[in-house]
């Protein structure tokens, strides 16, 4: 995402606010991209109505999709200097609606706001929003009612010592976007990297294992690593911030003590059953964290809509 063209913002019919407008004008005030403010509508008791010929139902979602395009534009009006269009879609999936008009029309970046639970200061993620975390091959900021503050922090966070090369691809991907919105934001640049503790049953089946010297090996490759991929970026290591736990754990806490506007955080879009067996790291880490949190692909990822 050397830069951004075509933004695609979801918007929610049902929420007084458009977080995902507000930011994607934002963004689009910086980065000169033109913006399609997007919504899905559908009612199942139109397609059930069988008293109505199939002309008159179509004629009755026509009519539907005009009231809600009318509305778009109306909510769009007070944005005159700013080249947005609008786009309404009849279909009752909305993340393939929004993942099909991303391949089709080549977006570079969908915006689509989250829901908070007020009691808990918590995101809480949709369905929806899960699809296009695992299928949208485009990158996906998520966004809640929040500013971006000037001098404010980004926080990328990698996995320094894979040997996987596509994750080791898409460690680079996250800085390099990362420093792009660091540029548009004016916010410094984070990096955090998770490293696992000492296992405690290799401790208690082998008498002679040293859990400390073990974990402080572990901790200096994991430094080591950091600081050489920081390196690469013009990056020094107070920007780097390497610290044992779970990645859901390590990343939300090292992002909630930065103040962190937005996180960065590499996808590898699995689905289907090794999703439901072994779970999606960078999906735990997202349902944790109090903050935007922009979702990528590796380079030469493929969604399954595209595939189908």
């Amino acid at each position: 995402m050397e830069t951004i063209k075509r933004i695609i913002a979801v918007i929610d019919p049902t929420k007084d606010d458009q977080n995902a407008l507000a930011r994607s004008i934002d963004l689009a005030k910086k980065s000169g991209a033109s913006i399609t403010a997007f919504m899905t509508v559908y009612d199942f008791s139109y397609e059930m109505t069988t008293m109505l010929s199939g002309d008159e139902r179509e004629a009755m979602r026509q009519a539907v999709l005009k009231d809600r395009e009318l509305w778009l534009k109306d909510l769009i009006s007070p944005y005159q200097n700013i080249n947005i269009d609008t786009q309404v879609i009849w279909h009752n999936r909305p993340y393939e609606a929004i993942i099909n008009t991303v391949i089709n029309d080549k977006y570079d970046l969908v915006i689509k706001g989250t829901h908070q639970h007020g009691a808990l200061k918590a995101v809480i993620f949709t369905p929806t929003d899960w699809h296009l975390v695992r299928k949208c091959p485009t990158p996906v900021l998520f966004v809640k009612d929040m500013q971006w503050p000037a001098q404010g922090n980004i926080l990328a966070a990698v996995n320094a010592v894979s040997e996987n090369e596509q994750h080791l691809s898409l460690n680079k991907r996250i800085i390099k976007d990362a420093q792009f919105l660091c540029e548009l934001a004016n916010a410094k640049l984070n990096l955090v990297n998770a490293y696992p503790a000492t296992p405690v049953n290799i401790a208690i089946e082998i008498p002679e294992f040293n859990p400390g010297l073990y974990n402080e090996s572990v901790k200096k490759h994991h430094i080591e690593s950091t600081n050489e991929l920081a390196n690469e970026f013009n990056l020094t290591s107070d920007q780097c911030f390497i610290e044992e736990g779970l990645p859901e754990d390590v990343i939300p806490d090292v992002a909630s003590r930065l103040n962190s506007e937005l996180v960065v955080i590499g996808t590898v879009g699995r689905t289907g059953l090794s999703a439901a067996l072994v779970g999606n790291t960078a999906e735990h880490v997202i349902d944790s964290l109090d903050c935007d949190v922009l979702a990528l692909k590796p380079d030469g990822y493929v969604s399954p809509l595209a595939e189908s």
